[in-house]
């Protein structure tokens, strides 16, 4: 579609325009003028980024045009005449795409842009595209719509601002862990952040205190900032929808509201736990700064015990237990539910299940929150259970959150409308590696793993 294609180009610019911005702060950190290649790439750049304009421009021109010709205009006739009837011959010219009356949408639904459910508003694409198309004036009056049967050849329709809304809350509900990340927002496919990775008690880089002697010139240091870069993926959801659901408008706004949640939630929460960072997010199992501890001697296999829950807390850096949480797969729940510590001649729990002594909606590790999801590995496989400060853990969206489009055409020859979710987000660790504590030799980190179990 024809915005799409500029969508495409904005993007472009985007990329451009960051590329630029690194050679230029690049210079900036060194305090010296821009070299010679500096400027070349430079000058490149910016004709590229005038090259894309252009094209947008050109674009656009032909969207307006298209959209101010779609527009109905009545027939001038002589009011002393009546109008002629219409006759149904092979000389007559082929029949446009009829509208219905105006349909004003109250106050509450303008972010519907007039339409009742998604249900009504595929229904209107049906009819739009049909051999006899009727197009509901809704479609010409949605600010974004593209390519309708009265002005375009694909028959692509934006599905309103407020359906996709529903979606999107959906995917970032009470039990998503996306919704527990640092979360950023952008209009660009890349993001680049200032990041600093010293300690506190670091003596050796960025800023240092030293004591001094009175009248003794200050020791100087200065910050060491890294650049933290991050590209945006393309998660996707393509859905096709029958005749018969169609015919069911409150089905339908249901079923894609419920089921490309559902779908779009549990990927990203996988891809949190265990993504590669190629073309997806980087997942906390493949950290750099992921922390795993080791099993103990002579531990079973496929078995959790009270010391593995000790030494994982104990490597967790301390400022971030406040807002860690303990990930786990339903296959360990039976252990924690008898797992026990030994008090003089009796014992006392270490895992406190929802409701009763602890009365919370999750059960409690050291205090600490237990979620159970399905993105973590099963019982005895690292990764099975994750102590982990989500906080810690950088999400960036693209502005606009989920993106839905519907066409007819993709399967056209079997009578299916084409349902098309898409949302540009990235995710990877703010921390590049774990920390070493100012003294002794066991590593901290902001999330820690127990080895596999075998």
């Amino acid at each position: 579609m024809i915005d799409e294609a500029i969508q495409q180009l904005k993007d472009r610019i985007l990329d451009f325009n960051d590329q630029g911005k690194i050679i230029v702060n690049k210079a900036n950190a060194d305090k010296r003028d821009l070299t010679e290649d500096e400027r070349g790439q430079l000058q490149g750049i910016n004709a590229s980024i005038s090259a894309a304009e252009e094209e947008i421009e050109l674009r656009q021109e032909v969207i307006n045009r298209e959209v101010k010709l779609s527009q109905p205009v009545g027939r001038q006739t002589d009011p002393q005449q009546p109008e002629p009837q219409n006759r149904m011959n092979e000389d007559d010219p082929p029949r446009r795409a009829r509208t219905r009356m105006p349909i004003m949408p109250a106050a509450e639904d303008r972010g519907k842009w007039g339409w009742r459910s998604g249900g009504e508003f595929a229904i209107g694409v049906k009819n739009a595209c049909s051999k006899t198309p009727v197009l509901d004036p809704r479609f010409m009056n949605a600010p974004t719509t593209v390519s309708t049967e009265g002005v375009g050849a694909d028959g692509g329709f934006l599905v309103p601002p407020d359906f996709r809304t529903s979606i999107w809350q959906k995917v970032a509900g009470e039990d998503s862990l996306f919704s527990r990340t640092d979360q950023q927002t952008t209009s660009k496919n890349t993001m680049v952040f200032p990041a600093d990775e010293t300690t506190p008690w670091d003596t050796t880089g960025g800023i240092q205190a030293y004591f001094e002697s009175e009248m003794g010139q200050l020791t100087q240091s200065k910050v060491a900032l890294e650049e933290k870069t991050i590209r945006l993926n393309k998660l996707t959801c393509l859905v096709p929808v029958t005749e018969e659901l169609l015919e069911d408008a409150s089905g339908l706004d249901s079923y894609l509201r419920k089921k490309v949640g559902e779908k779009f939630d549990f990927k990203l929460s996988l891809k949190i736990i265990q993504g590669t960072g190629a073309g997806e997010p980087l997942g906390i199992l493949n950290a750099a700064s992921l922390v795993s501890v080791a099993k103990e001697t002579g531990q079973d296999a496929d078995t959790i015990v009270a010391d593995n829950i000790e030494k994982m807390y104990s490597r967790m850096y301390a400022p971030c237990r406040r807002n860690a949480v303990w990930l786990i797969n339903q296959d360990i729940e039976p252990q924690l539910n008898r797992m026990s510590v030994g008090v003089g001649v009796g014992g006392d729990l270490v895992y406190m299940p929802p409701g009763g002594l602890s009365a919370a909606p999750y059960g409690t590790l050291r205090g600490r929150p237990v979620i159970p999801t399905q993105a973590c590995e099963t019982l005895g496989d690292k990764g099975d259970i994750l102590f982990v400060d989500l906080s810690q853990y950088l999400t960036a969206v693209k502005g606009g959150g989920v993106r839905a489009d519907v066409s007819m055409h993709l399967w056209f020859d079997y009578d299916v409308l084409a349902y098309r979710f898409i949302i540009r987000l990235a995710g990877q660790p703010w921390w590049k590696s774990y920390i070493t504590p100012r003294d002794g030799t066991n590593y901290l980190s902001w999330a820690v793993s127990l080895d596999e179990r075998a």
